[in-house]
This record gives structure tokens, C-alpha cells and sequence, in this order.
């Protein structure tokens, strides 16, 4: 592990990869905790730093203003000289050289680097996965996509009875929608909760109307010019459009590609620094240590990338902060 380092020399410079839930919190508390060096919050999307629960409940119900999904007004990182650089991708990291290469040619030096590229969907693969009328649910976007193709009346399946597939089961269903959710499983929620939590929530899903099927394996989609089925080894389905939510995968390619060690993430130790002493991380993309349960975890919830990345700010700016937060989380169904 190389030996951390902090510029003494002109403002010292932080760069947080991830735009997100973590990487917003992470500007928040750094300048909470009286950071006055430069730091650059760099995001993929197009869109400033949000909230992703509300995507597969009230936004997609079209009950919440797009504007309220933002965690802060475009003004407040002017106003707190963050600069928010959006609709930038990093293609590598220099450990060596303490620097980020972007994709439109520029290098960005750091004294301290936070990773917080949190999560991708995971891709069905099977035939027709590509066509018309499928959708997953993970950004802003997807979200707006998903919105504009939802109406009264719709035939839709839901492929995954985790917490995305049911909250979107139960949005979709409130708007109207005639919904079937397929499930792999012998029960829905089988990877988070008890078989009586699992049946509790079928059975109120089923008492609103929705068809739910266990150890239902989705084969192939069906259709052109628009979806018309969706084939798993226990029937064919007629389909006006599937919704995929299947898990999801860390974002920790260019750690990897970097030299930082990964396993099923990016591995961070408890005060979130990576095998490299001056690179962090926190949010959906750590593999992190867990005192409670003895083993290592990557935590999928909005709550640890809150609590994991305020730990990991203070860190970078210098305090000996442990995280040891017990998980928690929630569902609205």
C-alpha cells in the first residue's frame, strides 16, 4: 500500500468518481467538515446528483415533480464551489501518477480519490432481450423511458420479485396496468427476507391484482416490432412491455483495470480506503467488512451509501473514522 500523502502546496485536490447517492454526500460532508481545498464531482449521467428510490414509486407514478428527485438545486454547487462536472465518463486511473484520464482526453490530479460509481442492472440474456418493449430500472432515464411507455391497461411482466420488481409491480399496478411478475425463485424476496416475509408480501401483491409466478425461468421475449410475449419454461405470457430486475452488478472496471483490488466490488477496509492509501470508496460498489456478520458484504441500499461515504469523507480529510453502521433499509410496496 502506498504511503498517503496530502498536498501542502496550493489547495490540495479531491476528485469523487460517482455522482450519486454516495459521491453527493461525500461533496456534502466534505464541505461540512470544513474542506476548503478544490474538489471536482464528476458524473456519467446527464443529470445532477437524485434520488433513486422514488424511480420505481412516486416518480414512476408520475405523483412526484421531476425537480423534487434532485438531492440539491443546480445552484448549490456553485454556491459551495463544488465543481459538478456531468455527462463525463473516466476511462482510467493512474495510481502512480495520482491522476484520472476522462473520455474527452483530459487528466485530472488528485491528492485524495473517492470512488462512488455505485451499480449497473443486471442484463437478461435470452433471446429477444434486445427488442422492443423491455425495460430496465436503475437511472433517471430509465425511469422517464418507463413512464412515458406505462398506460392504463397494459399488459406488463416483471421479470424478478426482488424489491425493484415489487415496488414496480405495485406502482404499475396502482396505474392500472394488468401485471404478472415472474419470478426464478421458489419465493419472491428470497435473497433479503424470511419465507414469512416473502409470503406477507405476495399475498398482499396478489390481494391487488397481480399475477405472481415462482420458479418461473424467463426463456425468450417475443415480438418485432414491439414485444407481444414473454416465454419462461412454465408458459408463454402476452406482453405490451417487460420491466427486468434482476440484481445488479458493482461498477468497479476501472478500479480493477487500475491495480486496486477487487472481489465482487471494490474492497475497502472499515474506513472505507481501498488496497491503494490514497483512493476511497463507498456506495453500491464496495465490498466492505462487516464486524457484525464476520464476513464481507456489498450493501445494494441508499442508507449505506449515506453512512459510508460520510465515514469515507472524513477519512480523506484527515480523521479516523470507523464504519460500522448496522444495514437497514426500506420498501414501499
Amino acid at each position: 500500500m502506498r504511503k498517503a500523502a496530502l498536498s501542502v502546496v496550493g489547495r490540495p485536490t479531491f476528485v469523487i468518481v460517482g455522482a450519486g447517492q454516495a459521491g453527493a454526500q461525500a461533496a456534502f460532508t466534505l464541505r461540512e467538515r470544513g474542506f476548503r481545498g478544490r474538489f471536482v464531482l464528476l458524473g456519467a449521467e446527464p443529470h445532477g446528483p437524485y434520488m433513486r428510490p422514488p424511480l420505481s414509486k412516486k416518480f414512476l407514478a408520475g405523483e412526484l415533480a421531476r425537480e423534487r428527485v434532485f438531492l440539491r438545486a443546480a445552484s448549490f454547487y456553485e454556491t459551495h464551489d463544488i465543481e459538478l462536472k456531468l455527462d463525463t465518463h473516466v476511462e482510467g486511473i493512474n495510481l502512480a501518477g495520482a491522476h484520472v484520464h476522462l473520455a474527452n482526453g483530459l487528466r485530472l490530479g488528485y491528492d485524495r480519490l473517492l470512488l462512488a460509481t455505485g451499480m449497473r442492472a443486471r442484463r437478461l440474456d435470452v433471446p429477444g432481450s434486445g427488442g422492443p418493449g423491455i425495460h430496465y430500472l436503475r437511472t433517471l432515464s430509465d425511469a422517464l423511458r418507463l413512464r412515458e411507455a406505462l398506460v392504463a391497461g397494459k399488459r406488463v411482466v416483471i421479470v424478478g420479485g426482488g424489491y425493484v420488481g415489487l415496488e414496480v409491480a405495485a406502482t404499475v399496478a396502482g396505474a392500472g396496468a394488468r401485471v404478472r411478475v415472474l419470478e426464478v425463485d421458489d419465493r419472491v424476496l428470497r435473497r433479503v427476507t424470511t419465507a414469512g416475509i416473502s409470503d406477507f408480501f405476495a399475498a398482499a401483491h396478489r390481494a391487488h391484482g397481480v399475477d405472481i409466478r415462482c420458479g418461473a425461468r424467463v426463456l425468450a421475449f417475443e415480438g418485432t416490432d414491439r414485444l407481444e410475449a414473454v416465454v419462461c419454461d412454465s408458459g408463454r405470457f402476452d406482453a405490451d412491455l417487460a420491466v427486468v430486475g434482476i440484481g445488479g452488478m458493482p461498477n468497479d472496471a476501472i478500479a480493477m483495470a487500475a491495480g486496486l483490488v477487487c472481489d465482487s466490488g471494490i474492497v475497502v477496509d472499515d474506513r472505507c480506503r481501498t488496497s491503494d492509501a490514497n483512493v476511497y470508496a463507498a456506495g453500491d460498489c464496495t465490498s466492505l467488512p462487516s464486524a457484525l456478520f464476520g464476513r464481507r458484504l456489498r450493501l445494494e441500499s441508499v442508507q449505506n451509501a449515506v453512512d459510508q461515504a460520510t465515514v469515507a469523507a472524513r477519512n480523506m480529510c484527515g480523521e479516523e473514522r470507523t464504519y460500522d453502521k448496522v444495514p437497514w433499509f426500506w420498501s414501499q410496496q
